[in-house]
């Protein structure tokens, strides 16, 4: 590996691949190494994340509402409340600060929806040029309330997987607010806050969350059967992919269950509890689509594969790269 490319941001296998070979060479803190969406601090939970999203605004949402619920979604999917915030602003000389009010308006509404403070910043200006607009850095603070840890160590075969509603909307959304490919149409992005949500089922026994963002519902599933006794098995039939978002990803070969969302969680539950998640995530706003789309199982360990409608099974594999740049 001699140059880093787009390949290397997008949440697949090459990012695997950057962090591995390069980060984890010189990073090496135990904390760092155990590769979740946040780090397990005593008594807290502790995350960060930048946002380079194009463009700015999209339907549905803006980089604004973005870092904010990315950072908080991130803490809420280790089982843990959003506290507090830091945010950082890198700011392209020439931009407009009526924007950039909008911009700042739509943060305080996330703040508001998700309970979290933001309590420290920073603005840098580049020259014009140099920042595509705007970038935003965020680190994020969380207090664990859920009564069982959410580690992957506690996934059995049998356990049940739950999504809280339809996928691929944000990544699909971006794209077509860019213009791109003659796309017309305006599907909503689904970016919100979802500890409201998740915070509901804290007495349940749920030994894994995740927000599939970038690499979408595959990498997400990846990640949790990577190097495991267990194999992870999904229903085709069962996943709640719009037909928007399906047609578009026909349109230009892209595959759903690699496209980023930004307002919904995967959670694997103990089979006991399965119904109950799902009447749970169900009288929340945010997860009136909820359903079961697959299985933990003892058969295929360390690989996700899919129950089609043809009656096969196939190996859903994860992303190489990005396949849509500069998604979040």
């Amino acid at each position: 590996m001699d140059k880093i490319l787009l390949a290397h941001g997008g949440g697949g296998s090459k990012s695997a691949e950057l962090t591995r070979r390069v980060f984890q060479r010189y990073l090496r803190d135990p904390l760092l190494m155990e590769m979740d969406d946040a780090a397990r601090l005593p008594g807290q939970v502790f995350t960060t994340d930048s946002f380079v999203v194009k463009p700015l605004f999209f339907p549905g949402g803006d980089i604004g509402c973005l870092a904010v619920c990315g950072t908080v979604n991130d803490l809420a999917v280790m089982g843990a409340e959003p506290l507090y915030l830091s945010i950082a602003f890198i700011i392209e000389e020439g931009f407009s600060v009526m924007q950039l009010e909008k911009i700042l308006a739509s943060i305080a509404r996330a703040c508001r929806a998700s309970g979290a403070r933001i309590v420290c910043a920073d603005t840098k200006v580049v020259e014009r040029g140099k920042a595509d607009g705007l970038f935003i850095n965020t680190a994020g603070i969380g207090r664990p309330l859920f009564k069982k840890p959410l580690q992957p160590s506690r996934v059995r075969p049998g356990d049940v997987i739950l999504v809280n509603g339809p996928l691929g909307l944000h990544g699909v959304s971006v794209l077509t607010a860019r213009g791109e490919f003659g796309l017309k149409g305006k599907i909503k992005s689904d970016v919100a806050p979802l500890w409201g949500l998740i915070k509901k089922c804290r007495n349940l026994d749920i030994p894994f969350m995740r927000d599939p963002t970038r690499g979408g519902l595959a990498q997400t599933l990846n990640e949790l059967a990577q190097g495991k006794k267990f194999g992870v098995r999904i229903l085709e039939n069962e996943l709640p992919i719009p037909r928007k978002v399906a047609a578009v990803c026909d349109l230009l070969g892209f595959d759903p269950l690699h496209v980023a969302n930004e307002g919904k969680v995967v959670m694997v539950v103990a089979r006991r509890d399965a119904e109950k998640a799902l009447k749970t995530l169900r009288s929340h706003p945010l997860g009136k689509g909820a359903c079961i789309i697959g299985e933990i199982t003892r058969e295929n360990p360390g690989r996700v594969t899919m129950a089609t409608r043809a009656g096969s099974e196939r190996i859903v594999m994860p992303p190489v790269g990005e396949i849509l740049p500069r998604i979040c």
